[in-house]
């Protein structure tokens, strides 16, 4: 019984390091954002004045993956699909725009993006991009934007992936691509409601303008 638990606790062990040294010590995802995309200023635009999805220009494929450089990228970028056209799926909800929150995380501010069966979140320094492209795979490859430590001069926050998939007009979030849901986002009468894995859920207004001190992220 003795070597058992033993035996049992000491694989329990190696793997809490093998998932710990995947989350912060693995090689990062390499960055295929567009850096004409990152070094724009996202924060100018109009966001009530959507895209025409009408198929006369690019194809989700046809545009490069966004992902997150590091930890955070330095200042709102510019949207990741604005060249885009592909009309969105059957079944799938339209929530682009600008949306803040009222309620749940007061004060949250995020971009969603939508062409074809692609969705691209940008907020808080992260950039989560799903779906066909040109550079990568489906699902998003990149980082959860929170610094857990520091080693020097170098953040580490821990890598994610999640797949995002319309069901009966809600995105679902689910973790690595195949693992359960962890996040909903979805239209309610003229708000965008955001379930969150931690039990909150926000409720969200569409906004015009970036407000200025989200152009620049704060640290997390």
């Amino acid at each position: 019984m003795t070597r058992f638990l033993l035996v049992f606790f000491g694989g329990l062990v190696v793997l809490m390091i093998s998932v710990f040294w995947l989350m912060f010590f693995s090689e990062r995802p390499p960055l295929t954002t567009d850096p004409a995309t990152l070094a724009g200023d996202g924060s100018v635009l109009d966001y009530c004045d959507l895209p025409v999805l009408n198929g006369g220009g690019l194809m989700a494929k046809d545009i490069a993956k966004g992902n997150t450089p590091g930890c955070r990228y330095e200042q709102f970028p510019l949207p990741i699909l604005r060249d885009c056209t592909e009309p969105l799926p059957q079944g799938a909800s339209d929530i682009r725009g600008l949306w803040q929150a009222e309620s749940g995380k007061i004060g949250h501010v995020e971009r969603v993006e939508q062409c074809g069966n692609r969705v691209v979140v940008t907020a808080a320094g992260i950039i989560h991009d799903y779906g066909p492209n040109s550079t990568a795979g489906l699902n998003t490859d990149d980082t959860e934007g929170r610094v857990v430590f520091t080693l020097g001069d170098k953040e580490y926050c821990p890598r994610t992936s999640a797949s995002m998939i319309w069901n009966e007009g809600v995105l679902d979030f689910h973790v690595f691509g195949w693992g359960p849901v962890v996040v909903k986002r979805y239209p309610d009468g003229d708000q965008l409601v955001w379930e969150y894995a931690d039990g909150s859920t926000t409720r969200m207004n569409r906004i015009c303008q970036l407000p200025e001190e989200h152009r620049i992220p704060g640290k997390r």
